[in-house]
């Protein structure tokens, strides 16, 4: 798709450009990879006879890979002692789609993006919107600056000031794992109880765990996994530290 350099911003544009550089530190040369990767395809137009929208899932596409090589490539430079398993999992952490939906709130990117505000109805898209956005906008910095310009973004912007990895890598994720270790080592009974609701198109997971027969906690999410993690860390804090 072709990007115009010269035709003059429209006042809209200009506003749009200057919330751009108040995130990015500088000012976009083209704005309209930043237009696209800011249209969630709740409110985008159909513009080709194959169905294909100006979304930002296109951008997100690229700017997924750029983030992941990048981050890949910070932690390894960071970590030169750290076995591939360590690397896989901290990087995992950081482009999560939670980690990404909070990041993305964190620099003020959800005041930009343009969407139904009835798709926030949708729990699948709640979780996701956002964190999706920030990978699309990262997709127009590079068409816009160059892998050079996404990387100074990403971890100047995003690495050093809004996340830290230091202490990002000793949080504990694997509240399952360590639930059912404590009770198979206590000699107790763990259950995993689902549950699937419907919710439109899609459908949420709710968890219940039972501890040798007895209620500890539960939580609800669109990924299984996630509710489980979630459900078994409520659970386990009932159960080691009980009210």
């Amino acid at each position: 798709m072709f990007w115009s350099l010269f035709k003059p911003l429209t006042a809209e544009q200009r506003e749009l450009s200057h919330k751009i550089k108040n995130i990015t530190g500088f000012t976009p040369s083209r704005i309209k990879p930043y237009e696209q990767a800011l249209r969630h395809h709740s409110v985008s137009k159909t513009i080709h006879n194959s169905g294909s929208k100006d979304s930002n899932e296109r951008l997100e596409f690229l700017g997924d890979a750029m983030l992941n090589a990048i981050v890949a490539e910070y932690l390894f430079l960071k970590y030169p002692f750290k076995d591939e398993g360590f690397l896989t999992q901290l990087r995992s952490k950081i482009v999560s789609r939670e980690s990404l939906n909070e990041l993305a709130i964190k620099i003020n990117l959800n005041q930009i993006v343009e969407y139904d505000r009835k798709a926030l109805q949708n729990i699948t898209l709640r979780n996701s919107i956002f964190g999706n956005a920030l990978e699309a906008f990262l997709g127009a910095i590079f068409l816009d600056a160059g892998f050079k310009g996404c990387k100074k973004f990403i971890v100047d912007n995003l690495l050093r000031f809004h996340i830290d990895v230091d202490k990002l890598q000793v949080t504990e994720t694997n509240y399952k794992g360590r639930l059912i270790e404590f009770a198979q080592k206590n000699n107790k009974i763990i259950d995993f109880e689902v549950e699937e609701i419907p919710d439109g198109r899609n459908k949420i997971y709710k968890v219940c765990v039972k501890y040798n027969g007895e209620f500890k906690g539960e939580a609800q999410h669109i990924s299984k996994k996630k509710a489980e993690q979630m459900a078994a860390e409520k659970s386990f804090e009932a159960i080691v530290n009980p009210s």
